[in-house]
């Protein structure tokens, strides 16, 4: 069966048999029903429609209770039962329960929200179009469009060797790796930035804790991640002196080592250790030779 002619069969079966229930009852099976089938608008509608209804055959059996097989106690004007009570409270919080379960709102990332130019004002400015010639996909992804990598994507996260970790647009020096320190996070992660390379998005303190703050090159404007005022959760790191975690994306970043050695691309994906056990499970069965007789 189709979802929709489906649910408009349970929508109607439904109110068939409760309709001289409360309106509980109904509110109840309205969240079961909507938690079951992607028909917000018209179940909004319809659930209105519903318990518009029912509160006029209570009316109606109440004001008439010869008509009323199982006639309900009556009150002093200007009282109302518990039963009714429920009623009214139960319709008008029905609807707004149904409006909150189906409306997820999306959070938007710091470099989403912010409207600030990432060409303007900086010492390095390019056309996008130039961006695009200079940078991979992705680390144009993320340096200009703001975009966030995939924890433990990077080589970079696992990279530790005494070196600097530099923009990959401009090559401005960003982070020292003496200030980088695991936080399990999947993203390279480090205490602070060296001098004021790394612009710091300027947000309140409470703000920084819960969701952070952008952080750009201060050279070319790059997003390259954001900065959480959590350090004091890494005892025994950099972070829990500065009291704050830059959680980089690898791929805005290259690392060029101290001794010299082969600079390292941050877009590159981590090297897969082999020899593992499940490895092993993959590897096709050594056949040996056996000398005939």
């Amino acid at each position: 069966l189709k979802p929709k002619s489906t649910f408009l069969r349970c929508h109607n079966m439904m109110y068939s048999m409760i309709h001289n229930r409360s309106a509980v009852t109904w509110a109840f099976f309205s969240l079961v029903l909507l938690s079951l089938f992607d028909e917000s608008s018209s179940f909004i509608q319809s659930t209105l429609t519903a318990c518009k209804n029912h509160r006029t055959l209570h009316s109606r059996l109440a004001s008439n209770p010869e008509t009323n097989s199982n006639p309900q106690p009556t009150t002093e004007r200007g009282s109302t039962t518990r039963r009714e009570t429920l009623q009214t409270a139960t319709a008008k919080l029905a609807i707004p329960a149904i409006i909150l379960t189906t409306t997820q709102p999306v959070q938007k990332s710091n470099a989403e929200s912010t409207t600030k130019s990432r060409t303007e004002g900086y010492p390095i400015q390019k056309t996008e179009r130039e961006w695009s010639y200079i940078l991979s996909g992705q680390q144009y992804y993320i340096l200009r469009n703001g975009g966030t990598e995939r924890p433990y994507s990077s080589i970079l996260e696992s990279e530790y060797r005494t070196g600097t970790f530099r923009c990959a647009a401009c090559n401005t020096p960003l982070f020292s790796s003496a200030e980088k320190f695991k936080s399990g996070t999947g993203w390279p992660s480090f205490a602070s930035g060296i001098d004021n390379n790394v612009e710091v998005e300027d947000v309140n303190p409470v703000r920084m804790s819960l969701a952070g703050a952008e952080i750009r090159c201060q050279t070319c404007g790059g997003h390259l991640g954001d900065v959480f005022a959590d350090g004091k959760l890494f005892v025994g790191t950099p972070a829990f002196v500065t009291g704050k975690r830059f959680c980089v994306d690898g791929g805005a970043l290259v690392f060029v080592p101290e001794d010299g050695g082969e600079m390292v691309l941050g877009d590159q994906s981590p090297v897969k250790k082999s020899g593992g056990f499940f490895d092993s499970l993959l590897e096709s069965p050594k056949i040996e030779s056996r000398d005939r007789v």
